[in-house]
C-alpha cells in the first residue's frame, strides 16, 4: 500500500502474530501493545518482545500502561521493545517528569485523558508530555470502550494529540474534519468477534489516508 503523508494512524491492541502480519501489510505509523495486566487485549512482556522483533521497523511501537511503576515502564523502552509510552491511568506531571529522565530521549510519552467535558480538555493541557491522547470517558474503564465523545471539545488544542474513542472507517472522515488531530487511534472497530479483522483494518487505514492528507 502506498503511504500518503498526513494525519498519522495508530492501530492499538495488537495481540497475535497475525495482527503483526496485518500491520506489516498496512503500515500504520504506530502500533500499540497493551502492557498493563487485566485487559482483554493485554499481552506479556515475552509476547511484546516477539511482536516487536517481527513488526516492520518503520512502525513506531507503543506500549499502553496504567498506573505502573516507572522503572517497569522505562525497562520496556530502554530494552528496545517499545519506543513510545502511552499512559492511561492517574499518572501526574511528577510521574511523567521522573519517567522522562529514565527513558531514551529520542522516544516519547503520550498521556491519555478520558473526555466528558470542556474542563477535562482544560486540565489536559497542563501535562508535560510529548503528545496527548483523547479518549472517551466511560465509568470504570481506563479506555477501549469503542465509544466516541463530542469531538468539538478538542477543536482548538495547540498540543499535538491522538484522537481515540469509537473511531471507525464510517466516522473517521467527520472526526478529521472537526478536530484535525496529529494522529487517529483505533482498536475495537477493526475487530470481529474480539480479534483484528484485516478487511476492517484496511478500510480504516485507506479512509484516513484518503481524507487525512494535510501535508
Amino acid at each position: 500500500m502506498v503511504f500518503i503523508p498526513g494525519i498519522k494512524i495508530k492501530i492499538c491492541g495488537l495481540r497475535r502474530l497475525k495482527d503483526i502480519e496485518y500491520a506489516n501489510i498496512l503500515m500504520p505509523d504506530y502500533a500499540g501493545f497493551i502492557l498493563a495486566e487485566g485487559f482483554k487485549r493485554s499481552i506479556t512482556k515475552e509476547q511484546a518482545e516477539e511482536f516487536a522483533a517481527k513488526l516492520d521497523g518503520s512502525i513506531k511501537r507503543t506500549g499502553v500502561f496504567v498506573n505502573q511503576p516507572q522503572d517497569i515502564v522505562a525497562d520496556y523502552v530502554n530494552s528496545g521493545i517499545i519506543q513510545y509510552v502511552q499512559l492511561h491511568g492517574d499518572e501526574d506531571n511528577n510521574y511523567i517528569k521522573t519517567l522522562a529522565r529514565c527513558i531514551k530521549k529520542e522516544y516519547g510519552i503520550i498521556k491519555a485523558l478520558r473526555i466528558k467535558s470542556k474542563e477535562d480538555i482544560k486540565n489536559a493541557q497542563v501535562y508535560n508530555c510529548d503528545y496527548l491522547l483523547f479518549d472517551t470517558y466511560t465509568d470504570g474503564m481506563a479506555g477501549g470502550s469503542g465509544r466516541a465523545f463530542d469531538w468539538t471539545l478538542v477543536k482548538n488544542i495547540n498540543k499535538p494529540f491522538f484522537l481515540a474513542g469509537g473511531l471507525s472507517a464510517s466516522n473517521v472522515k467527520e472526526a478529521l474534519k472537526i478536530t484535525m488531530p496529529y494522529a487517529v487511534d483505533a482498536s475495537s472497530s477493526m475487530e470481529t468477534d474480539g480479534y483484528k479483522d484485516f478487511k476492517k483494518m484496511e478500510e480504516f487505514v485507506k479512509t484516513v489516508r484518503k481524507y487525512g492528507n494535510i501535508s
